[in-house]
């Protein structure tokens, strides 16, 4: 990957941080941005307000919802992996005028395929005045750093302990470096699993992040038509069986018949790597990673 793209690290992992003021069941208000900082929140909604965007948002184009929220939302951010439909989403970005950017959020597993590198730099050079953000997991730059750490196929004998180290805590680094108060995703209904449900607009009550899927009505084929139409550089193994792209030991190509997801994590129960889970699952593996990586040093 170009080594120009700005990656950015802490001296150590993060831990969770609970929006305390984020969500008030009794009055139904929810609110964005860390309340551990002292600040108020970036965005606030009512509950019965949130649902009236929605509402209004769910018969809106993609490039009318990114306008709309390019107005309503500060800080706002878009978090890829550079699939489909966050290409698109780039693509879309760049067509629209106006002075605040929309900078990209890439969380640098270590472990994406070759092929996912060199797409980066091909949007790189599409796009120049993209601004990218790159997020390792914490104190290491390398698979075998990360491997001397916290030992060899960590995805395999410890696949939550994986998420958190390699993409959840990375993403909260994000959120809280950057200031983050909302986030474009490429999350899509038509991509099934616990997404076939969602809305335009989401509010995450632990971090306190409005999450934004302007493409959530959209199915594969349209992203795809999209892609093929406007000429957006994708991921070259879509052309070899692949349709969504993830770190390597956890993808393979998806079958005739089968959902777009189907080749994650295949085999496994499981569809989601945690970003998009509550954080509350992962916190005990903070305990665990503050007393393994003393013992890991001293071996």
């Amino acid at each position: 990957m170009d080594s120009s793209l700005q990656t950015q690290q802490s001296s150590r992992a993060a831990s969770p941080k609970v929006d305390e003021n984020g969500s008030d069941d009794d009055s139904g208000f929810s609110s964005s941005g860390n309340s551990s900082t002292g600040r108020l929140p970036a965005v606030s909604f009512t509950r019965a307000h949130l649902k009236h965007l929605n509402k209004q948002l769910e018969g809106m184009e993609p490039m009318d919802i990114l306008r709309f929220c390019k107005i309503l939302f500060p800080n706002l951010y878009q978090t890829t992996a550079f699939g489909l439909t966050g290409l698109a989403t780039i693509d879309m970005l760049s067509k629209i005028s106006g002075s605040q950017p929309v900078d990209l959020i890439f969380l640098d597993t270590l472990y994406h395929f070759q092929e996912t590198y060199a797409l980066v730099d091909r949007v790189r050079a599409r796009y120049p005045a993209l601004k990218l953000h790159v997020f390792k997991p914490a104190d290491v730059s390398t698979v075998a750093e990360f491997e001397d750490t916290y030992g060899e196929k960590l995805y395999e004998m410890s696949s939550e302990l994986y998420d958190w180290v390699a993409k959840v805590e990375p993403q909260q680094r994000a959120y809280a470096d950057l200031n983050v108060a909302a986030v474009l995703t490429g999350r899509r209904r038509s991509q099934g699993g616990q997404r076939g449900d969602i809305a335009v607009l989401e509010m995450d009550d632990e971090s306190g992040i409005v999450k934004i899927n302007p493409l959530v009505n959209w199915s594969f084929h349209q992203v795809k038509a999209y892609i093929a139409e406007n000429n957006v550089p994708y991921n070259e193994l879509l052309d070899r069986g692949y349709k969504s792209v993830g770190d390597w030991h956890s993808t393979v190509p998806v079958g005739e018949g089968e959902d777009e997801r189907a080749g994650r994590w295949k085999g496994q129960d499981k569809t989601e790597c945690g970003i998009h889970n509550k954080r509350s699952r992962y916190a005990q593996y903070l305990e665990e990673m503050a007393t393994a990586r003393p013992q890991a040093q001293a071996a």
